[in-house]
Formats: C-alpha cells, sequence, structure tokens
C-alpha cells in the first residue's frame, strides 16, 4: 500500500495551513497515490529520501544475491556440475571479483544449492535494498540469465527458477523470454561480427596478393579472372547468408522484427539505451563490475542498431 503521498501532503499541509492544510494534503496525497505511485515507486518513490544506507548498501550484498540465485539455478537440474560451477567462476572472473568479495560470493552460490534456499525472500529484500528501481532489477535479471544461459540452452527447470526470479521482481514471462533470446542473439553477434572482420582482412590479404600476382604473370590474366570470379562468387554467397544472420540477431538484440518501422526501432533502441546507460546505473548504486556488463550490452545494442539503420537506410 502506498503512502508516502498521504504522509508528505499532510506534512506540508499542516506546515502551511494547520489543520485544514493537514487535511487537504491529506487528500491530495492520496490521489497523487493512487494516479502516480506505480510510476514513482520504480524510480524508488519517497523511500529513497529517507534512506538512510548507501545508495545500494554494499557491493558485497549485490553479489550475494545474484551468486545465491544462480546457485538455487544450477541446483535446479538436480545436481550442480562442474559446468556449473566453472560457469559461476568464469562470471566471477568477468566481474573482476577478488578478495573478500569473491570469497563472499562463492560462499553465496553454495548457499543457493540448498533446497530449502530462501530465494523468495531474499529476492525481497535485494528490491527494498534497491527501492524497486526497475533499470537496477533488470541488469540483475540479464546478468542472471547470461550465465544461466552461458553453456548449453536452459533446461525446463532453470527456466522455471528463472521465471520465479522474474516474477518476484515484477518482470514478466515475456520479458524475460526477451532477456534470454537476446543474449543468446549478442552471442552470435559478437561471433558474427568478429569472423566478418576476419573474413574482411583475408580479402584484403588476398586481393592485395592476386593484384601481384597478375603484375608478375600477365600472360595468365584470363585463366586467373576466371578462377577469382569464382571465388569471389563462393565467397558472396557464404557471406550473405551470415550477413542476414546477423541482420536477424540484430533485431532480436533491440526486441524489434524486420516489419516495424524506424520510429518503432528508434523508440526500442533507445530504451534499452536509457536502461543501460552506465553513469545512470552507476549513479543509482549499481557495483562498478556490474555496471561494466552493463556498459558491454550497452556496446552490444548500439552496434545492432547501427547495422539496422545501414542495411534498412534509414
Amino acid at each position: 500500500m502506498q503512502i508516502w503521498g498521504k504522509v508528505i501532503g499532510v506534512m506540508f499541509g499542516f506546515m502551511f495551513g494547520r489543520i485544514p492544510g493537514a487535511i487537504l494534503g491529506l487528500v491530495v496525497g492520496h490521489f497523487f497515490d493512487i494516479s502516480y505511485s506505480k510510476d514513482f515507486s520504480s524510480q524508488g518513490g519517497f523511500a529513497r529520501f529517507f534512506n538512510t544506507k548507501d545508495e545500494f548498501q554494499t557491493e558485497a550484498e549485490f553479489f550475494h544475491c545474484l551468486f545465491s540465485a544462480l546457485g538455487h539455478v544450477c541446483k535446479s537440474d538436480g545436481a550442480v556440475t562442474q559446468d556449473d560451477i566453472n560457469t559461476a567462476s568464469a562470471l566471477m572472473d568477468d566481474m573482476g571479483l577478488q578478495g573478500d568479495v569473491r570469497k563472499e560470493a562463492q560462499q553465496a552460490f553454495r548457499e543457493g544449492k540448498a533446497r530449502d534456499f530462501p530465494l523468495i525472500d531474499m529476492l525481497s529484500q535485494l528490491k527494498e535494498n534497491c527501492h524497486a528501481r526497475r533499470d537496477i532489477l533488470q541488469v540483475y535479471l540479464e546478468i542472471l540469465v547470461k550465465a544461466a544461459c552461458a553453456k548449453t540452452r536452459l533446461s525446463a527447470p532453470k527456466l522455471s527458477v528463472l521465471e520465479k526470479v522474474a516474477r518476484q521482481l515484477d518482470f514478466s514471462k515475456k520479458e524475460l523470454h526477451f532477456f534470454v533470446t537476446s543474449f543468446e542473439a549478442e552471442q552470435r553477434f559478437r561471433k558474427g561480427q568478429a569472423q566478418n572482420k576476419q573474413r574482411s582482412e583475408s580479402a584484403k590479404r588476398a586481393n592485395s596478393a592476386n593484384r601481384e600476382y597478375h603484375n608478375q604473370r600477365q600472360s595468365s590474366q584470363r585463366s586467373n579472372n576466371s578462377q577469382n570470379s569464382s571465388h569471389t562468387n563462393q565467397s558472396y554467397s557464404s557471406t550473405s547468408y551470415s550477413n542476414l544472420s546477423e541482420l536477424e540477431d540484430a533485431y532480436k538484440i533491440i526486441g524489434v522484427s524486420a516489419n516495424d518501422d524506424a520510429k518503432t526501432i528508434k523508440k526500442a533502441y533507445k530504451k534499452l539505451m536509457s536502461t543501460h546507460h552506465p553513469d545512470k546505473l552507476a549513479s543509482k548504486g549499481l557495483p562498478e563490475q556490474a555496471v561494466l556488463m552493463a556498459k558491454e550490452k550497452a556496446q552490444d545494442i548500439q552496434a545492432a542498431y547501427t547495422l539496422i539503420k545501414k542495411r534498412r537506410d534509414f
């Protein structure tokens, strides 16, 4: 139940109008709570102004929530495998966790494996500590999805736990599905871009070698041109398929379809960039290591949108 509008309304009303002002403030605050509580709460509500703790308390607390949830996700398949442990360790490496913070993350992962681990209570505490800020909770869920999907496709039990996490953090199944498909697309997108870059460099070297060869062997120019033409057609065929897949993945990263117009795509892109803006997340208390991961995702979003604009010519 939202009461902060009424509380603030009564306080200010009493200051300026005593009892009548307090009553008026109560009425105004009541309508504020009804009309604006949902949007205001997504930014932390009035509670954020009265919080005496650190913006997000401590990094250790964030990592405890993250890795205990990951341990619970891994355990859902029945037994935590060496691959699961390696995945958790790799995530710690990616986030640069060292010393006491890493030990805390490792302990949290072990605690999360317990069958009776209080997942819902832990997530409720997480929401409270970050004042239910949706962008921070989204980054948290995306990192968890990334770790869960790192090695293989999600099993039904792991997906079920992730759905429970998403629901507790006020994300729908549709939104969770987008986080999963977006991450999978990002993996292919990065790999595809690296391959395209390597292919482009190889083509440049081959063209340079061909030009030198032609200069030295003018007598075989006709034969060489025929061979090179065949090679170029083969490369173009392979590249065309790769480019098509790359564009499809770019759409998935942004969360749009090829049928959407430029305005719709731009709007989705701006929303994603706003959610993953490193400076905004850092100012709201997201730990530096998590901010860096959000920055990497923002770079993928930027690259995907740039590719779509180039291919769609808008």
